[in-house]
């Protein structure tokens, strides 16, 4: 087959977010060691034969499938057949095929919450349909899905109308862990699995699970490359760099480092990583200590929240050294921040603007104008979620 090519005649791709690349998955390996709280696994994906290229900072796209229990005990509870035809867009396909692949069934749509509702008085739940009542509704909703709504109801819905209230199941966005330049022909990815109970039920992440579970086997993982426009390494080798990732945040930054190590970069990089228990949660650790020793990582500081009676979190670390990470950001460092947006960046951002006040002798507000002043010249840039 013939590819398609630009204007310049390199070849590009024809897989992309409509038309993802069915990858083979070649490495599938957890990352915690025995007694850790947590499930973090490494994944090594083959691009061979896509057309498919990334640069440091991209996410990859990962299409899932449903937890195929999941998808019985609902067409079960609906009191349908698996190979009943159903309509999902433009597609007429079974059943069982159109809630595997094809719909979100864990979290319930606007409209199947409505529906249910008014279709089961004595629940209650009417009420929380009104504007004022969103976040009651929301927290309602919490650790609840589709199964423990469709259970509500005295008799289901047929399963035509069911699949019409139902949203459509949505790829998951990645950083990409590793470089090309380090892994040709291959895409890494950093995931934590999700799984957990809540009113009575065992409860998975769909793609997390997907990957951890059902990958790799008889299933190919349909991807695509999601290119980033705000982070990305700094247009110079020579450019000191400041890292935080704590968690699966060290996903970029082990993407970063394997670059700047191919190409030989001269810039400072420093690394703040943190997690539960140094002995079981210490993600890549060979790789990090052997960077940290041949000088790769100027610097790697560790936050370990559980290993001491006070908790320590890696904005503790930049906190700690303070007058450093200064001297860092006044030599022109670009600083990164990647994992959860709700608490651990926020509480990174406050330790920032701290450590511009105290160790740069600035005011609030000339703390406030320097960080806008970083964000705009793209030395702060942060991937959370």
């Amino acid at each position: 087959m013939t590819r398609p090519t630009d204007v310049n005649g390199a070849t590009v791709s024809i897989h992309g977010k409509s038309n993802p690349f069915p990858a083979k998955l070649l490495k599938n390996v957890l990352l915690n060691k025995p007694g850790s709280g947590k499930e973090v696994r490494h994944y090594e994906i083959s691009l061979a034969g896509s057309g498919l290229t990334y640069e440091v900072g991209d996410v990859l796209g990962i299409v899932p499938a449903n937890c195929p229990e999941l998808v019985d005990e609902i067409i079960a509870t609906l009191k349908c057949s698996p190979t009943e035809t159903v309509t999902v867009g433009e597609l007429t396909l079974p059943l069982r095929e159109a809630l595997l692949r094809h719909l979100d069934i864990t979290k319930p749509s606007q409209e199947f919450f409505a529906t249910v509702a008014n279709a089961a008085p004595p629940t209650g739940l009417a009420v929380l349909l009104a504007l004022e009542k969103r976040d009651e509704l929301k927290q309602w909703l919490y650790g609840r899905g589709v199964l423990d709504l469709l259970l509500l109801l005295a008799e289901p819905p047929p399963a035509a109308d069911f699949v019409r209230l139902m949203k459509k199941l949505t790829p998951r966005l990645y950083s990409i862990s590793s470089s090309p330049k380090a892994h040709p022909g291959e895409v890494h990815l950093t995931v934590s699995a999700v799984r957990y109970e809540s009113f009575g039920r065992n409860r998975k992440g769909v793609a997390s699970t997907f990957l951890a579970d059902r990958a790799g086997d008889a299933e190919f993982v349909k991807v695509f490359v999601q290119p980033s426009h705000g982070f990305k390494l700094p247009a110079s080798g020579d450019t000191p760099i400041i890292m935080v990732g704590p968690g699966t945040g060290i996903a970029p930054f082990r993407a970063f480092l394997e670059e700047r190590e191919a190409i030989g970069a001269k810039g400072r990089n420093w690394l703040l990583f943190g997690d539960q228990k140094r002995s079981t949660d210490f993600l890549y650790e060979e790789q990090l200590t052997a960077w940290h020793k041949s000088g790769l990582l100027a610097r790697l500081d560790l936050a370990f929240s559980r290993d001491q009676a006070e908790k320590l979190y890696v904005q503790h670390r930049m906190l700690e050294n303070a007058a450093e990470l200064w001297s860092w950001l006044d030599a022109g460092a670009h600083f990164y921040v990647c994992g959860d947006a709700s608490r651990m960046a926020k509480d990174v951002d406050a330790a920032l603007h701290k450590i511009i006040e105290t160790a740069g002798g600035k005011s609030a507000d000339e703390a406030k104008t320097y960080v806008a002043k970083l964000k705009s010249d793209k030395r702060y840039q942060r991937d959370v979620y």
